[in-house]
């Protein structure tokens, strides 16, 4: 009973949130809770662990855990209705709190999880035994059986078949809102007709590497939302206040009617390891920002811009490094077409050489020029650096690691990186000899990693291979392992293989 009445009620917030305010459903607005108030070890674990899969996992951890006490739940009400009531009202006060909790909640946010606590209240209760008739004594005589007042086994089983039967209804109902929903996104996605840039991208030079960019569906993802922001460009605004003289509101076509730059970029995450995954290279296509931050009138003492996502995730960035001339940017393309959902559709913000919890916000809907003694985002409260600078860092792609290679002439190859700075060097040592140089293929601009290759003369055995980089301003990668927390992981990145 207890888990019929729960399911019931979870269906009924979630389809009321899926109506009105998707961010205000109980399971998104306890999950998202929970994320900011693990701690950063166990947000590094479940990252470094999981990747993507991270969110459904959570969200499936909720459930069971709901579960859980659901059972619980129907069972104490079994003996005392009071307290099944009581159970449902205080998993009603949970994910009111936590949906009030969220950034940019509103007081309606609560309406879905106090109008799910009702309906499981009152499921529970047309379920529950009917307590003894007051003509009746309280205490059975000696010798007496009597039977539970309630409903009869048929009658138990036709309640719970509606209520399962309604449940179902609920969850295909809001199932279909949330199709229609992310169809029409899409749509609005698949309708944007993006303009040729006033600045394209250099022709990548000869020589560049296959897969130099990364494409769109392989790109990593590292975000907080639990679901994806499904925005449409005809509603979506960004406003640009704060510290400035004229407060601007912008449109998605405002943006597109400004001059376009393209630029290839790469990306990185702070949470990637060394020799991980999270690093990217695009061509993106965008607003130049410096102008937009400019035409705002930035006032004086202002020294970070606040970017909000339109789920209430905020991101600092030094309004420095925004107007000190590197292409800052409002993306609206990434690899020759509008950005994807997953990746900050309409339009996301760029910072080539930071970190992209410092500079790269994805689905922006708010910039506000703050100073950094005034506001601390998101997850500089989490005891993340405040300014993050890309370190230089760089990765062997090729081998995989633990291969069996046969002897003779082997390739490896991988990438590095230093935005801002450029790789001026990659280095090889096998089994901790000494290094040797390795071959850079041309790039576009320090923005973007360097791919290398270095002919491997191969023995049978196994062997150890790790890399380094210089960057052109003399920086040398350090050989010092530190984790991700709190500005970056650093270390060489060092893989086993077999020859045979």
């Amino acid at each position: 009973m207890g888990l019929l009445a729960a399911t019931a009620g979870v269906t009924a917030a979630e389809l009321l949130a899926t109506l009105t305010r998707p961010q205000a459903g109980p399971l998104v607005a306890v999950g998202s809770t929970l994320i900011d108030a693990a701690p950063t070890p166990v947000k590094e674990f479940a990252v470094r662990t999981f990747g993507t899969y991270d969110k459904p996992l959570l969200l499936g951890g909720i459930g069971l855990a709901l579960a859980g006490l659901a059972v619980l739940t129907g069972l104490l009400a079994r003996r005392r209705s009071a307290a099944g009531l009581g159970g449902a009202a205080l998993l009603g006060v949970l994910g009111a709190v936590a949906a009030l909790l969220r950034p940019g909640a509103r007081a309606v946010d609560v309406l879905p999880s106090v109008a799910g606590a009702l309906v499981a209240a009152g499921v529970l209760r047309w379920l529950l035994p009917r307590p003894a008739s007051a003509a009746e004594p309280v205490v059975p005589r000696p010798g007496e059986v009597r039977p539970i007042r309630g409903p009869s086994r048929r009658a138990l089983a036709r309640n719970a078949a509606l209520v399962a039967a309604g449940t179902a209804l609920g969850v295909a109902g809001t199932g279909l809102l949330r199709g229609s929903s992310s169809r029409d996104a899409e749509r609005s996605r698949e309708a944007v007709r993006l303009p040729a840039p006033a600045d394209p991208a250099a022709p990548l030079p000869d020589g560049v590497g296959p897969a130099f960019h990364t494409r769109n569906a392989d790109f990593y993802r590292v975000d907080t939302a639990l679901t994806v922001p499904r925005l449409d460009t005809d509603t979506w605004r960004l406003r640009i206040r704060g510290m400035v003289d004229r407060p601007l509101e912008l449109s998605f076509a405002d943006l597109l009617d400004r001059e376009l730059v393209e630029r290839d970029i790469t990306l990185n995450c702070v949470s990637n390891e060394v020799g991980g995954p999270y690093v990217g290279t695009a061509r993106w296509l965008g607003v130049p920002l410096a102008p937009l931050l400019r035409a705002a009138g930035i006032r004086a003492g202002a020294d970070q811009v606040v970017a909000r996502s339109s789920e209430g995730m905020t991101i600092g960035t030094p309004v420095e490094t925004v107007l000190d001339g590197r292409d800052a940017m409002l993306a609206v393309g990434m690899n020759g077409e509008p950005l994807p959902l997953e990746h900050g559709f309409p339009v996301r913000m760029l910072t080539p050489g930071l970190f992209g919890y410092a500079g790269a916000c994805k689905w922006v809907v708010d910039l506000e020029l703050s100073t950094f003694a005034s506001f601390d985002a998101y997850w500089v409260r989490r005891g993340w650096a405040r300014e993050a600078p890309v370190k230089t860092a760089s990765r062997i792609d090729r081998p995989a690691p633990f291969a069996r290679l046969p002897a003779g002439q082997v390739v490896v190859a991988g990438v590095a990186w230093a935005q801002g700075r450029g790789i001026a060097a990659v280095e090889v040592s096998v089994d901790s000899g000494p290094w040797q140089p390795s071959t850079l293929l041309p790039v576009p601009s320090t923005d973007t990693w360097v791919q290398w290759r270095y002919q491997w003369p191969a023995t049978p055995g196994g062997h150890s291979l790790r890399v380094r980089a210089t960057d052109r301003t003399g920086d040398v990668q350090t050989e010092s392992r530190t984790t991700p927390f709190p500005d970056g992981a650093t270390g060489w990145h060092t893989i086993a293989v077999t020859v045979i």
